[in-house]
């Protein structure tokens, strides 16, 4: 009898992903605490020394840390380094994809909060801000503009200019919502700031956006604030 194909096999294979160099930094790190290199309560190497260890870059080793620090592999401890914690076997053979995927998905709800919120701070803000916080808000992008003409990232400022945006809203509860929600994106926004000219659409949404506030044009400060946070996007989400 001839073979024949399962055409419900098909349904089980996956996508073949694209490894990047933090997830196989990370899955090193597993591997030495799995095969008792690394034990509970070890410090792991600098970031400095990691990276030439392994032949990667600091944000390479960075971006490892940070998800084995999601995962309940490494803890940090203040003043001392990042130490390898109390694990079960369990927590060293849960797939890394896993736990990236549950990244992604909470990227994209963070990004969905920012959409309900933001275009509504812009609009605000462009009713209700003083002639001080307009000033803030510019000296903000001044900074960023130098920043960016030195090619530097100007992560502080990028972050500067949202919080400056909720303070000139006048609403103190959006301010501590935002500010939760900023922190949350923190490592995705800096990674994403490095990407050849996110800098430049960074500078230029926060432009269209304080321009709108100075016409005290709120349906256009809403609608920059919204085209922005879509760029905005469209940058992390090829990231993850």
């Amino acid at each position: 009898m001839p073979p024949t194909r399962d055409s419900s096999s098909a349904h089980r294979f996956e996508t073949v992903r694209k490894v990047r160099r933090y997830e196989q930094v990370a899955d090193q790190i597993r591997r030495l605490i799995s095969e008792g290199t690394l034990k509970t309560g070890d410090l792991l190497p600098p970031e400095r020394e990691l990276a030439v260890r392994l032949g990667v870059g600091r944000s390479s080793v960075r971006d490892a840390v940070r998800t084995l620090e999601v995962m309940g592999i490494l803890e940090p401890r203040q003043g001392h380094g990042t130490v390898v914690r109390d694990l079960s076997a369990d927590s060293l053979v849960v797939p890394l994809a896993s736990v990236l995927t549950r990244k992604r998905e909470m990227v994209v709800e963070l990004l969905d909060v920012r959409r309900i919120i933001e275009p509504a701070l812009g609009a605000r803000a462009a009713r209700n801000a003083t002639d001080d916080e307009i000033a803030e808000l510019e000296e903000i992008l001044r900074r960023q503009e130098r920043k960016m003409r030195r090619g530097e990232p100007a992560i502080e400022e990028d972050s500067q200019f949202h919080y400056a945006l909720a303070l000139a809203a006048g609403n103190s509860v959006l301010q501590r919502v935002l500010d939760v929600l900023m922190d949350l994106l923190r490592e995705s926004r800096a990674r994403s700031l490095q990407v050849p000219g996110r800098l430049e659409r960074s500078y230029a949404g926060h432009r269209r956006i304080l321009r709108a506030i100075k016409r005290r044009d709120a349906k256009a400060a809403e609608k920059a604030v919204k085209q922005h946070l879509s760029e905005i996007e469209a940058v992390l989400m090829r990231q993850l």
